[in-house]
């Protein structure tokens, strides 16, 4: 048990029976009346994003999470199945429960959350900067760059990303994966 002045980002919070990590919190302060603490939380069963407001000093339930290092191995219609690195132990997992699965590729490391009181998985989460190949690119026009434009272009996990102009087929990008934007072009 806590109190809402343990709150942290990240953290995970069991709320009326479902469980949500903290995507943002802060604080209110008035004059006259008590601190009130405010989070936007993310359910990690419901998929549903709420806001919530406590007290000062009420009670949150935290669930103790723990990460753990997993690779893609691949995807059937059972779901996405992950094997173990320590263990070699494989699990397969629904498409819900991955953060960004348009960016898996066979042989990835991925962390996976387990919930330590049941000791099943709740979420699996991949870096947050990607490194991938442009598998496909339409060339870009010359002289079309006097603002910011951008084209779509495929990376080999199949997903597509807007990318600027001067990124051509066959070239490695960085992707953010909590936004699925293009980053960088890696050398």
């Amino acid at each position: 048990m806590a109190n809402t002045s343990d709150i942290s980002r990240g953290m995970i919070l069991k709320l009326d029976g479902s469980l949500y990590t903290v995507v943002e919190f802060g604080q209110n302060k008035t004059a006259r009346a008590a601190a009130k603490f405010w989070a936007k939380l993310k359910g990690l069963d419901n998929n549903r994003s709420i806001e919530h407001t406590w007290n000062s000093g009420d009670t949150v339930y935290p669930v103790r999470v723990e990460k753990k290092p997993y690779q893609f191995l691949y995807k059937d219609e059972s779901g996405y199945n992950f094997m173990d690195n320590e263990t070699f132990e494989q699990l397969s997992l629904a498409e819900s429960m991955i953060s960004a699965p348009q960016f898996l590729r066979d042989g990835q490391e991925v962390s996976v959350l387990i919930n330590t009181e049941t000791d099943q998985p709740m979420n699996v989460e991949l870096p947050d900067k990607i490194v991938m190949k442009v598998t496909y690119s339409a060339p870009g026009l010359k002289g079309d760059t006097a603002t910011r434009t951008l084209k779509p272009a495929t990376v080999e996990s199949g997903a597509t990303v807007m990318v600027p102009l001067f990124v051509d087929e066959g070239e490695l990008i960085r992707i953010n994966t909590l936004t699925g934007e293009y980053v960088e072009r890696v050398k």
